[in-house]
């Protein structure tokens, strides 16, 4: 929905939004917008624009509809019966979880993403407080009093721990691997996603990481060591990348994988040069970064994709690379020794003790 603050900055969310959902494995059949003051409080876009929709479902034979406004819980389920209880209404939070749960790989990642979509669920259930359920009298329930809602919720809470349980296991597991590796600095990758974090572990590393040019094509934290110089090696750490916005139910279930970026003793920050609107990725990434608590860790900014950007000049707060045809690596690693050899001991990073996601 354009609200007419920065249509600008609207069309940019709004073709980030397609993106995700391609990748997330849905064909975009139309899209719709609506510029209004405010939302409407009842089905975020009002009755007009609700029926235009339907009318472009029946036309278009679509099965979802997703939006770039957050959706209530009641406002999703107000467009749910108004659409057709076959038509699945998601915004563009679910989209991000749907493609995490996609694309998860280890058995870490998809408790990650499991916890994740459980936490959004139980944000957003919706439920009418007379509604009794069914349940009998036994332990661990609360009897027929209890109301459907209630009940939805304490399996989900109680889910949720058995997961974060399985999590804490694998945290510490994670936090004995970075002890054991405490001699060596270690650099973590970060950046907004699709800008090239893959690509460059690959040409920094010559390791074979899946690369893709889409959002979210990997999330499994990947680390391999890498030459500098010949005195200084490191290990390069590749993390999921980010977006503006991210869902904060993934930023939680994810933090023991992004421990990564917490425990490093130097981030690489990677830019998309070639993307017009580099700035708002820039400082989504440091939003994140401060959200975590990483946001004072040293940093250096590699700008990618320089082949295909225009008139580019990363001034000089960074180095100019491409992680494609390799232009800008033997600076980069250059800049990334000295970095390095700067910070002496503190380059073994900071450690911390495990904990549960």
């Amino acid at each position: 929905m354009d609200t007419g603050d920065d249509r600008v900055r609207f069309d940019v969310e709004m073709a980030e939004l397609e993106a995700l959902a391609r990748a997330a494995g849905a064909d975009i059949v139309g899209r719709m917008v609506q510029r209004r003051p405010s939302v409407d409080p009842s089905t975020l876009l009002g009755s007009g624009k609700v029926s235009e929709i339907a009318d472009a479902i029946k036309e278009s034979g679509a099965d979802a509809v997703v939006t770039l406004n957050p959706l209530r819980p009641r406002q999703r389920n107000a467009l749910e019966k108004q659409l057709g209880q076959d038509i699945a209404v998601m915004d563009r939070s679910v989209v991000i979880l749907d493609l995490f749960a996609a694309h998860a790989r280890t058995s870490e990642g998809k408790l990650q993403v499991e916890v994740a979509q459980l936490r959004h669920r139980a944000a957003n259930l919706i439920g009418a407080s007379d509604a009794l359920s069914r349940l009998g009298g036994g332990i661990g329930t609360r009897g027929p009093g209890e109301t459907k809602l209630e009940a939805d919720r304490r399996r989900i809470r109680l889910r949720i721990t058995r997961l974060e349980k399985e999590l804490s296991v694998v945290a510490k597991r994670r936090h004995e691997q970075r002890r054991s590796r405490a001699s060596t600095p270690v650099i973590a990758l970060v950046g907004y996603t699709n800008a090239g974090k893959s690509s460059l572990l690959n040409a920094l590393s010559g390791a074979k990481v899946f690369v893709a040019d889409q959002p979210f094509a990997t999330l499994d934290p990947t680390l391999r060591k890498v030459r500098l110089n010949d005195r200084i090696y490191a290990v390069l750490a590749d993390t999921v990348g980010f977006v503006s916005d991210l869902p904060k139910e993934l930023v939680a279930a994810f933090r023991a994988t992004l421990e990564e970026v917490v425990d490093a003793s130097l981030l690489l920050h990677v830019i998309d040069a070639s993307n017009p609107f580099w700035e708002r990725q820039r400082h989504a990434v440091e939003a994140v970064l401060r959200q975590l608590g990483a946001g004072d860790k040293p940093l250096i900014i590699a700008w990618n994709k320089i082949d295909a950007a225009e008139d580019f000049s990363a001034g000089v707060d960074g180095v100019a690379l491409s992680a494609k045809t390799g232009a800008g690596l033997v600076k980069l690693r250059a800049v990334l020794a000295a970095a390095l050899s700067e910070m002496g001991p503190a380059a073994k990073g900071r450690r911390t003790s495990p904990g549960a996601s």
